[in-house]
């Protein structure tokens, strides 16, 4: 059976998610602190594998994401 996601990347939102990162000078490990209190659990390394793109994003994340980084969420689609 195929995967649902059989391609070298894994996410669309990866560099935006780290651009704006860096923008608002969180580290990794700030990220997925304040992801932890809208109760959305990713961690450090998970951080890096969103922004490299090898791990997918639930819908959940993204809106955490999305509020943690103050940016709205078609902007990581940009």
């Amino acid at each position: 059976m195929a995967r649902i996601i059989d391609t070298e990347y894994k996410n669309l939102i990866g560099d935006n998610v780290k651009r704006i990162r860096k923008e608002r000078k969180l580290s990794q490990q700030q990220l997925s602190d304040r992801l932890e209190t809208f109760a959305i659990y990713i961690c450090r390394g998970s951080i890096s594998r969103i922004e490299d793109k090898s791990r997918t994003v639930t819908d959940i994340e993204l809106y955490g994401l999305s509020q943690v980084l103050s940016t709205p969420i078609k902007d990581f689609f940009n």
